[in-house]
């Protein structure tokens, strides 16, 4: 049973409105007008109309953020997804870690991005719950009152190579150069960090979880369900996307269904600064990327296999004479 670990009144949330202008040579985004709300928000996110992909000005609802989570384990590298059922679009995709920025961090989206990780990629070990470090600073554990944290052993988030256009907000250049585009049909900005989450090497067996809030009557529920962690892991090969994907339980890899499979947004293909699709199919992110996905073996194929193997040991070799 799904264990209930966080309420949130979703009326303390408040973020701002945004005045983004963009040209081929960068974009820049400031906040504009009074904060709104949650609900007030949702209902900004409607989709807009931009002629031109590399230079335009206009407002958009708000900023979100996500992370290009690249996990090392076990000397391998993969990218993070998590499944999210979207209430306010109707579907359920895999997404990237992401968020809503609030106001008071507009001009620091990262922090938003490292608490995102927090809250929403969850590694579990025998002795608990793995605490992270960025650098040298630590990141929350948002549900210690629920789940008992370890105090040794953290994860280590570092920054990957970022975009090559920079971004603003007002004057000031966000210093990690994460990639940008505005997403028309929710008429917002969103903007990519990619990091790098490096496991200790002591913390095993590995678990890993994903948990979401959702919005239940007035409160944002957070839960954890064990049945369903929601979390996959897409192995890359020099540094470049598979066509594979895997739960993780304690040190095992487990092979996911991709039957039907949707990402988000930020998986389509990007005009400029803009991306006008809500989702991709995942089928469709294939043949864009150029991978074909790993072979599968039916069970009658491998009896197949094992009987020839069988009849070769019992059947004995013809002599050939010379």
């Amino acid at each position: 049973m799904p264990r209930t670990l966080i309420r949130k009144n979703p009326s303390n949330f408040k973020t701002l409105p945004l005045f983004v202008e963009a040209t081929p040579e960068g974009l820049s985004y400031q906040s504009v007008g009074r904060a709104l709300n949650f609900s007030q928000t949702l209902q900004r996110r409607r989709p807009v109309t931009v002629e031109n992909s590399e230079r335009f000005s206009l407002e958009l609802a708000n900023l979100g953020v996500s992370v290009r989570l690249t996990l090392h384990w076990q000397n391998r590298d993969y990218w993070v997804l998590v499944r999210q059922r979207r209430q306010d679009r109707g579907d359920v995709v895999l997404k990237l870690i992401s968020g809503y920025v609030p106001a008071h961090e507009l001009n620091l989206p990262l922090h938003t991005a490292i608490q995102e990780i927090a809250e929403e990629c969850l590694l579990e070990t025998p002795e608990g719950w793995l605490g992270g470090r960025f650098n040298d600073t630590w990141l929350p554990a948002p549900y210690s009152a629920a789940l008992h944290y370890r105090e040794a052993l953290p994860f280590r988030l570092t920054p990957l190579s970022g975009s090559a256009r920079p971004v603003r907000c007002a004057n000031l250049m966000l210093i990690e150069r994460p990639q940008a585009y505005v997403h028309v049909p929710t008429a917002s900005l969103q903007l990519i960090y990619d990091l790098r989450l490096d496991v200790p090497k002591e913390a095993k067996p590995l678990s890993l979880f994903h948990v979401d809030e959702r919005l239940e009557g007035d409160q944002l529920v957070a839960r954890l369900d064990r049945k369903r962690p929601d979390l996959y892991l897409m192995p890359l090969h020099d540094g470049h996307p598979t066509a594979e994907l895997y739960t993780l339980k304690k040190d095992q890899l487990y092979p996911a269904s991709t039957r039907g499979l949707y990402l988000a947004e930020s998986f389509a293909q990007q005009e400029g600064w803009l991306v006008r699709d809500e989702r991709i199919r995942w089928k469709d992110w294939m043949r864009q990327q150029g991978l074909t996905p790993p072979e599968k073996h039916s069970g009658l194929a491998r009896l197949r296999g094992k009987a020839k193997l069988l009849l070769k040991k019992m059947v004995p070799r013809k002599k050939v004479s010379s």
